[in-house]
């Protein structure tokens, strides 16, 4: 049996969409961002955490766990606390190419596998109103960096070179291989 150690509508949809049976039991863990801590850095620990956490319910079953967080020069974005931390957030993002890191932990008992995965991506330059008109949606508030790009937040991006679902929250292509390699042969 896999265990999803997250609460993430997204990452369920993702999974679900790639026919992969699980049941899910969030995870409580310390997501703050440590000074002077790298971001893939900082979703590999966090990730960890959130596994080991799951995995201490249940020692039979595999858990899946994630974190996956938007940095900017190396400065971890969180989610945006209220509207003025989000406008903040996209307007450091307007016109510029930042990075999605998502760290993905597959716990088997004591086994742990785990890969990082960093999309690059880039906005368009944005408008004081564009972005206030984002904002007003509340899109912005639940989601790291203050942006959804499966939702209306697909809009503000220019491009994206690398996996299109890491920025979702969840590399599936990479997800699905380590649990394929974690498979009996």
């Amino acid at each position: 049996m896999l265990i999803l150690a997250s609460a993430s509508p997204r990452r369920r949809e993702l999974l679900e969409s790639a026919g992969v049976p699980f049941t899910v039991q969030p995870a409580d863990a310390d997501e703050t961002w440590l000074p002077g801590e790298l971001p893939r850095a900082y979703v590999l620990r966090v990730a960890r955490a959130k596994a080991r956490v799951v995995a201490g319910r249940s020692e039979r079953a595999a858990v899946l766990a994630a974190d996956t967080t938007v940095a900017i020069d190396d400065r971890v974005l969180g989610k945006p606390v209220d509207a003025a931390h989000a406008a903040a957030m996209l307007g450091d993002l307007a016109g510029r190419e930042h990075a999605v890191h998502t760290a993905v932990v597959l716990r088997l008992g004591a086994r742990e596998t785990h890969r990082v995965v960093s999309t690059r991506v880039r906005f368009r330059p944005l408008t004081a109103r564009e972005i206030a008109a984002y904002i007003a949606t509340g899109e912005p508030f639940d989601k790291a960096g203050g942006y959804g790009i499966q939702g209306r937040g697909g809009s503000l991006v220019e491009v994206v070179h690398g996996s299109y679902t890491n920025v979702v929250g969840l590399p599936l292509v990479e997800t699905l291989a380590l649990l394929a390699a974690s498979r009996p042969a």
